[in-house]
């Protein structure tokens, strides 16, 4: 059979679009190149026309410049052609780009819309608050268990507002003195001279007005002595 109506050809598939953007910018380049050796063609047939003298063969010169010149218009439009074709293809895979990034976009937001769910079933707002409920109640508790072991034992709690008012008062008058006295620095302070009379209970020193009284002389055993006119009678 399949020698009678021939087996089927496998379908190729269709060009992708970067297949056919690659396949008319080469396009594209070929053509650029033969307008730019067309260039150089009319460049040389100017340069004759200025040597040739006018007659025929600066008419068949300007024939030949006309004749390039003509091409050189063709392949330009083919150029223009070109340049289009390769701007459309452009502006699809632009769209074909966004396209699919659309398409991951809504992928992905499905897949976490599908995670949130899931999530937000095992966290209820009512257990939240009650929690929040008890953690409150909790600080409540342990505050009055901190306040309760704080207290002091053997305060007297019967006191006057005037009672404390007046403690506070004396307090702060011997504060103020304490600090007067602390304020002058010891060496500015006047110096005392220690009494010697009183602390080792001497007689006093007689006074510069009292008259003399005559000092007894002793003789070796601490006796007083006697004077030597009194022995020689």
């Amino acid at each position: 059979m399949k020698r009678v109506f021939g087996a089927k050809k496998n379908k190729e598939p269709p060009p992708s679009i970067q297949d056919a953007s690659e396949r008319i910018n080469k396009r594209g380049e070929s053509v650029d190149e033969k307008i730019k050796n067309l260039d150089a063609e009319l460049a040389r047939y100017k340069d004759q026309i200025k040597k040739t003298r006018p007659g025929p063969a600066q008419e068949a010169v300007k024939a030949r410049a006309m004749r390039v010149l003509k091409q050189k218009r063709m392949y330009e439009g083919q150029r223009d052609m070109i340049y289009n074709q390769t701007f459309n293809l452009d502006q699809v895979s632009f769209a074909a780009e966004g396209l699919k990034d659309a398409q991951q976009t809504m992928s992905a937001l499905k897949s976490a819309n599908k995670e949130l769910k899931g999530m937000m079933k095992t966290v209820k707002i009512s257990d939240i608050d009650n929690m929040q409920d008890e953690m409150m109640d909790l600080m409540d508790v342990s505050t009055e268990i901190q306040d309760s072991l704080g207290r002091s034992y053997n305060v007297p709690d019967d006191i006057d507002e005037e009672e404390l008012m007046g403690e506070l008062d004396a307090l702060e008058a011997d504060m103020g003195a304490e600090t007067e006295a602390d304020a002058v620095p010891s060496y500015l302070q006047p110096e005392r001279e220690p009494d010697l009379e009183g602390e080792l209970n001497l007689p006093a020193a007689p006074s510069s007005h009292a008259p003399a009284q005559p000092v007894q002389a002793e003789d070796d055993f601490g006796l007083p002595a006697v004077p030597r006119a009194s022995i020689r009678g």
